[in-house]
């Protein structure tokens, strides 16, 4: 999978729940100790310049999906009140990479619920944009998280990648 923000490294590994220690809280978390990182606001339109929301994507397309969590939720909060149809789509994002990290602690129902609330977050924005939206083709995302929920998945390794159109 492609980087789209190569210069920011990936945790040593991939926080789950209950599985290894918390990033922020344990001594022997990823990121403990760590000046915590504050996004800024970026628009829509220069998502590309947003190195927050593309190291999300990188987190997320590699299996960070806590770590994509976190990425995103601070812009999310940026959003509030100045980009109502970004926050959206972060919240989306975030929802669809808690889901996908509901697989790996074993919780179905909270992979069912997360999965439905995204995608239909997701196609929800999709019926007011045509095509892309920050380089995503939102309908076909929900489309793919959406047969790969089906599949009820017991491992996220067939999880969709976010595919970012970068021109």
């Amino acid at each position: 999978m492609t980087r789209h923000h190569p210069k920011r490294p990936f945790p040593p590994y991939a926080f789950v729940p209950g599985l290894h220690p918390h990033p922020n809280r344990d001594p022997k978390g990823h990121s403990y100790g760590q000046e915590e990182h504050e996004p800024e606001y970026i628009s829509s339109d220069a998502w590309r310049d947003n190195e927050d929301y593309l190291y999300g994507v990188d987190l997320y397309n590699h299996g960070f999906f806590w770590e994509s969590h976190e990425a995103w939720e601070g812009l999310w909060l940026k959003c509030e009140s100045v980009d109502e149809t970004q926050r959206q789509l972060l919240q989306a994002l975030i929802q669809l990479s808690a889901a996908t990290l509901k697989i790996l602690m074993k919780q179905p129902t909270g992979f069912k619920k997360l999965t439905k609330i995204g995608t239909k977050r997701l196609l929800t924005i999709a019926k007011d944009i045509d095509g892309r939206y920050m380089g995503l083709d939102l309908k076909a995302h929900a489309e793919a998280f959406l047969q790969f929920a089906a599949s009820e998945p017991q491992s996220p390794d067939q999880f969709p990648k976010i595919e970012l159109q970068l021109n």
